[in-house]
Parts: structure tokens; sequence; C-alpha cells
């Protein structure tokens, strides 16, 4: 696990995906998170589908611990406020106005601790017209305008992964760490609110810029074709994928690696721009060449070319593909009680140095006892993850 955030702890009180993912962003970078949950069930997503450890919360809750508390209860509540008193970081995703009914409000916890940074993620924000909507990923992707140019509106689909979800919980966490920057020159805590429809827009800011500066509504077939990217079906039925881009030399060895001088001679494809207009007379062109291939002899062949290429794996393909394996990205899961033995590593290097393992996520309340145990005894113990060699810099009160 890597450590560039070792020594800052964080409260997370998160279900589903925005707040378990803003928190597994900064566990992933070395910060010591607690998972809050309530002490029956936990979080909704560890029984997605059967039990309470789903592979989709396992996704989400990796290098945290875990206790469960039921902030009704004097003396939970008791527990959770010790807990903010001696961290950095308070994330939470709940529907506006819930976590006041707990006394998880920021008016109440910053009190508590006057340095800490609180981080409120919703779907709307915090107040207006849509606040009290539920949002789940699909919603997020459709109000925010993100969906209208990311599939095609001849065969509108939603796209497979919870992109808003994931993508939320990414721009919460660099808002947090932008705050935790601040915090170290100012010595003061600070409030953060974002919603999906924000980092949803955020996210796709290109096509708002299209729309503001020419006057013209994207659709979700502008990208491919102005940036002359295409998926080819094989003969073999599996999916290739190139991109050629503004450059002339990219088509010009795409003609090479296909051997399709006749494309070349046809004043529909002369240039860039009659490419992009003949968008679609071009990939039927193309198809029927790739059609006369399995996809394997197509990688052969345009690896001997300077073209941007790729099949488009599937998930088994990327866990025994070349690249994926010379940067180790797939590595054991340690301290697992169940689930599974493996995981994808965080996407980071520090001066060459990158996770080696990731922590399993915690089963319910895994680490309950210690915490409390710990709490009892403040200042002078707090139990670090099984992972964790160093001593923590900051929150020295509990270290």
């Amino acid at each position: 696990m890597t450590s560039v955030l070792n020594g800052i702890r964080i409260v997370e009180q998160g279900t589903f995906i925005t707040g378990p993912c803003a928190g597994m962003m900064l566990a992933d970078l070395g910060a010591d998170v607690i998972k809050v949950e309530s002490a029956g069930n936990g979080d909704p997503y560890r029984a997605f589908k059967t039990g309470f450890y789903s592979a989709h919360f396992q996704a989400y809750n990796r290098n945290k611990r875990a206790i469960g508390l039921d902030l009704k209860a004097p003396a939970d509540r008791d527990i959770f406020y010790q807990l903010i008193a001696q961290s950095d970081v308070y994330i939470q995703n709940f529907r506006p106005g819930a976590a006041a009914r707990f006394g998880a409000d920021f008016d109440t916890l910053i009190k508590i601790n006057p340095k800490l940074v609180y981080c409120s993620i919703s779907g709307f924000g915090p107040d207006g017209p849509y606040a009290q909507r539920p949002v789940y990923d699909s919603v997020a992707q459709a109000v925010s305008g993100f969906l209208s140019v990311a599939i095609d509106p001849k065969q509108p689909r939603f796209i497979g992964p919870a992109l808003a979800d994931a993508i939320t919980g990414i721009y919460a966490s660099l808002g947090i760490s932008g705050a935790l920057v601040e915090r170290n020159r100012t010595g003061k805590g600070k409030r953060i609110d974002i919603s999906m429809l924000e980092a949803m827009m955020h996210f796709a800011v290109e096509p708002f810029m299209g729309y503001f500066a020419l006057g013209e509504e994207p659709s979700g077939t502008d990208r491919p074709r102005l940036a002359q990217a295409y998926i080819m079906r094989c003969k073999d039925n599996k999916l290739f994928a190139f991109h050629l881009s503004s450059l002339e030399k990219f088509w010009d060895a795409l003609v090479e690696a296909i051997d399709a001088q006749h494309l070349n001679a046809d004043p529909r494809f002369a240039t860039r721009l009659l490419r992009i207009e003949n968008y679609d007379a071009l990939n039927a062109e193309l198809n029927a060449i790739f059609a006369t291939r399995n996809r394997g002899e197509w990688n052969e062949r345009f690896s001997a070319f300077d073209v941007p290429f790729a099949p488009i794996n599937s998930i088994s393909d990327v866990v025994s593909d070349p690249q994926a394996q010379h940067l180790e990205m797939i590595v054991p899961v340690a301290n697992r009680v169940e689930g599974a033995h493996k995981s994808v590593r965080p996407a980071y290097s520090f001066d060459g140095e990158k996770a080696r393992t990731v922590s399993a996520a915690p089963v319910i309340n895994q680490h309950g006892d210690a915490i409390r145990e710990a709490l009892a005894h403040a200042p002078k113990a707090w139990p670090q993850r099984e992972a964790e060699t160093k001593t923590p810099a900051s929150s020295a009160a509990i270290a």
C-alpha cells in the first residue's frame, strides 16, 4: 500500500458507491479510513446480490477498517464523536438533511473538531428543486448531459459501469486532498459539498465547451467521428479498435496495415475532413476488410505499424494482457476473511514504488472491538491496520 497520506485519519459513513469510492481512493494512498456502518446489516451494498460481502462491496471498501455503530444510541454516538475529534476527514453521502437527524451535520462536527474536513456527497446538491430526489448512477448520467454524448441516439443503452458514482467519488477525494493541503496552511477545517450532477457536468466539460463555443448540440456520435475512432468486428466475431486522431500519418499507416490502397484512391476519403464527413461509409468499408481476418491476425499486423490500436479486451483478457502483467496491476488481497484473493492495485506509483497488495474490505464491525478499546484508552493507543508498518505523522493524540 502507498503511504503518501500516512497519518491522515478518515471517518467514512458512506453507502453504495460515491462515499465508499472517495474513502477507498484516500485509503489507497495510505490514509487510515474507518468505515462507520449501522450496527446491523451495514452498508446496503454488502448485500447487493447475496450474503453480506458482495463483490461490489469488496470493490470500493478495500484498505479500510470497519466499526458498527447505532448513532441513535447515546453510547455509540459518543464513540462516533470521539472518532470525529481525533480524525482529519469525515465523508458522508446521505440525502441533504439526513446527517443532521443523527448529529452528524457539519455544524455539529466542526464544533467537536475545528480542523475537520467535512465532505458531503449528494445527488443534486444540498438545496434546490431536485435536492430531495433519490439519485442513482443512471439518473446522474442522464440529467448531467453526459449520457447524451456517450450513447448512440439510434440505439440508446446505458453504459455498463457505474461511471457517475465512481467519478463523483474520485472528484470528492480530489477535493478532500486539496482541503487537507489548505488546512496545513490555515489550521482550519473546511466543508466540501459535491453532487453527482456537478461532477458529471465537469467531467463532460469538452462537449459543454463545444456547445458554448460553436453553438452546436453535441451528440453521442460526434466524438468517434471527429476523432476518427473505429470499432471493427473481425472474422472470429471479436472486436478491434483503433483511433486515427488528426495526424495524417496514422491514416497512411492504417491503409498500409490493412493493405487497402484503394481507400486512398476513393475521393470520399481523400482528406481527414472528408473522412469525418463520410464516417459511416468509411466505417462500412473498413468493416468489410476486417471481416476477412481473425482478431489475432490483425493484432499481429498492426503491431508492425504506427497506428493507435487495441483489441477490445474482456476483463479476463486484461488479466492476462502482457502490458497489464508487466505493470503488475493484479495484486494479492491481504488480511482477507472471505471474498476475492486478488484485486486491481491503485493506479499510482511514487518514486517508482507501487502497491504490492491491497487489504481486504472489512466484514461487518471487523475492527469494532479494537477501535472501541483504543478510544477507551486514548490518547495512549490506537490500533493500526494490519498492513501498516509506519507510525502516523499526524493525529498524534491517538497514534
